[in-house]
């Protein structure tokens, strides 16, 4: 039980205590709830599903804008950028396949060092 000379040592302190005993539950056993049900008779459930699924709806688009970043930083879209400008402002030159865009790329990036560590 704790020390009785406590303040809020007792078997009454806290919230929880009080709301379990509010429902009528006052053994041992008793459910503690940290909300109570609407005053109308609905369940709370379909509004904890509701939120629940606003929460992962929300995270879902995080990850989304996180890997549409972490794409654009990485240069996933570079090679479509490259071919759309070819076709805007070059109509007449060939367009390189994807692969042959980033080996030149590559190997225009090892010929002319610029803004990197090695």
């Amino acid at each position: 039980m704790g020390c009785p000379d406590r303040i809020g040592a007792g078997p009454r302190a806290g919230r929880r205590a009080f709301e379990g005993r509010a429902s009528g539950n006052s053994g041992a056993g008793a459910t503690l709830t940290a909300a109570s049900p609407p005053s109308d008779g609905r369940s709370p459930r379909p509004a904890v599903a509701r939120r629940l699924r606003a929460a992962g709806s929300t995270c879902a688009a995080k990850v989304r804008a996180f890997g549409s970043w972490f794409n654009a930083v990485l240069g996933g879209q570079d090679y479509q950028r490259y071919v759309d400008h070819l076709q805007r402002n070059h109509p007449g030159c060939e367009i390189p396949s994807e692969r042959e865009y980033w080996r030149r790329r590559h190997a225009d990036a090892d010929n002319n060092p610029q803004n990197r560590c090695c």
